[in-house]
């Protein structure tokens, strides 16, 4: 789990934009971001097996 302040931290302006660092919104993770959706793998994965997410479906073959 992200530390609160850190969180709070990522979603203040930064005073230049190489400063800024991505977040998963739902849950604060800094890793395995995924810039098209703003969430980290991990939120992705649950959102898509619940069909919250429109467009995308589960692989299989």
């Amino acid at each position: 789990m992200a530390r609160k302040a850190l969180i709070l931290k990522s979603r203040k302006k930064p005073k230049f934009s190489t400063r800024q660092h991505n977040r998963c919104i739902l849950c604060g993770r800094p890793r395995a971001f995924l810039r098209r959706f703003g969430i980290c793998r991990i939120c992705f994965r649950e959102l898509v097996w619940k069909g919250e997410v429109p467009g995308v479906k589960k692989a299989s073959w």
